[in-house]
């Protein structure tokens, strides 16, 4: 008889785990706390409209085709991809925006438009940014973070100097633009840090960004979530929803010994959390925790969002799938979100339109449009500031794209800090995870295997290797490959 894991949660990194635990032999089942599967990832649906709660942007493409290539599959198994060209639009000021081309030869005449030699500077840039993933892939993002020892390799040592400067740095040597600039930084905000704080070898974002490009799977990111549910289906894997864990209940030889779901207990021979990290501890007895609270309270913690799903009943102009407004102080909605928290006065916003690219998302005529602001975690959350902040950010998208927009709104629906606690205990109500600082990187980061509780193991993405959607199949992969060394 097959040895049996309980999975919490069905994130990407809890489905990627339980996938590689099922396909080596194990009895795998997941426990999600909500009514859908998918974690973050979850989609909302109304009046024909459907939206991605959580994740929009596709990037990595080659870490997906290797999640599924461990299984003989391929991501067009299950779902359907299109890259996006243009990638996405900066919005500067009205009427004056950059589009990101899904052909590097265009970014590059793009970048010499806006400063004489940039394209160069651009050339050499990547290059480097190229050799950053290379190493990255390679020697770094697929380490378990057990030992300083996983960063030393010949080509790592090489590098040493990148995790000394930042990205910030580096931009501002390469371009004097500060809206090439500022192309350059907003990548490292999916890591959940500023550019300032986040080391230059990070870099090899830019080269996901624009080598490797952005790319949009049909039915939005749920066709993905949908795609690895099949596989792990497949593979044997059991899902069970409405199934909130209230305790981990833990025995006299340091093991879980069972979960307790609506108040009934449900026996475990070897556990894996892919549930916020700081609840799952939470959830036993103080003297089985790795990290005390005095521990979370100082680390660096991603961005919280306040987000809109919002019903158009007409299709938008002068915008792209992806458009980013970036009018307002890039700088200035940072120390907003990292130094002195509080909500920013001038906040830089995302939107995300994806009926423009699929049509099956809207209805005939009409738009879906996403809208995010990024907001420090664990602010003051209220239904008023909710609705100025949508006032300010609509204002802001008539004016930069020149079109009446209220008007033709059917329905909007917001998400922010306290829905993040609510639904996915998260962590002061972040929607990345633990910001890769340097110090918060690797080795650094909340170990994958509990040193307290025998049996008892961590994925997502405030373990390694870090915030996204690519790091969290990878984390699933790093904390099933630990399970079964030690089992």
């Amino acid at each position: 008889m097959s040895e049996k894991v309980t999975v919490i949660g069905s994130g990407f990194a809890s489905i990627s785990a339980a996938c590689y635990l099922a396909k080596s032999g194990y009895e795998v089942n997941v426990y999600e706390k909500n009514a859908q599967l998918g974690g973050r990832a979850r989609q909302f649906v109304n009046q024909g409209f459907k939206f991605d709660m959580g994740p929009t942007w596709y990037w990595m493409p080659d870490v997906f085709e290797r999640f599924f290539d461990d299984f003989d599959r391929k991501p067009s198994d299950y779902y359907d991809l299109e890259r996006l060209g243009p990638a996405y639009r900066v919005y500067f000021d009205q009427d004056d925006y950059i589009d990101i081309s899904d052909d590097l030869e265009e970014i590059k005449q793009t970048f010499e438009q806006v400063e004489p030699n940039a394209a160069e500077a651009l050339s050499q840039f990547l290059k480097k940014a190229e050799k950053n993933y290379e190493v990255a892939i390679k020697d770094l993002v697929y380490q378990p973070g057990l030992s300083p020892l996983e960063l030393v390799s010949k080509d790592t040592i090489l590098e040493v100097p990148q995790f000394i400067s930042t990205i910030h740095d580096v931009a501002k040597k390469k371009f004097k633009s500060p809206r090439l600039r500022q192309i350059i930084e907003f990548p490292v905000l999916f890591l959940g840090a500023k550019p300032s704080m986040t080391p230059a070898f990070y870099s090899f974002m830019n080269f996901a960004d624009l080598s490797l490009g952005t790319w949009y799977p049909k039915g939005g990111m749920k066709s993905v979530v949908d795609g690895m549910i099949q596989l792990a289906e497949e593979l044997g894997v059991i899902f069970h929803m409405n199934a909130n864990v209230s305790k981990i209940v833990t025995n006299s030889d340091q093991k879980v010994s069972g979960i307790i779901i609506n108040d009934k207990e449900f026996p475990v021979n070897l556990l894996v959390s892919g549930a916020d990290y700081a609840h799952t501890e939470s959830l036993m007895l103080k003297e089985n925790r790795m990290y005390s609270d005095a521990y979370w309270k100082k680390k660096v913690m991603a961005p919280s969002s306040l987000l809109f799903y919002v019903g158009l009943d007409k299709k938008v102009k002068n915008v792209l799938h992806h458009t980013l407004f970036f009018d307002v102080s890039f700088d200035d909605h940072a120390k907003a979100i990292y130094d002195n928290p509080a909500w920013p006065k001038e906040p830089l916003f995302y939107a995300s339109f994806p009926s423009i690219t699929d049509e099956s998302v809207a209805p005939e005529g009409k738009e879906a449009a996403i809208f995010l602001i990024p907001l420090a975690p664990d602010l003051e959350d209220t239904k008023a500031l909710r609705e100025q902040y949508f006032n300010i950010i609509i204002d802001r998208l008539e004016n930069l794209t020149g079109q009446e927009i209220r008007s033709s709104i059917i329905f909007k629906e917001s998400y922010c800090v306290q829905d993040f606690k609510d639904d996915y205990n998260s962590f002061k109500g972040n929607a990345y995870g633990m910001a890769n600082t340097l110090m918060q990187t690797a080795f650094l980061r909340p170990k994958l295997k509990s040193k307290k509780v025998k049996n008892l193991y961590f994925t997502g993405q405030l373990t390694v290797p870090g915030p996204g959607v690519p790091p969290a199949l990878i984390s699933g992969k790093l904390v099933s490959d630990l399970l079964i060394k030690n089992n």
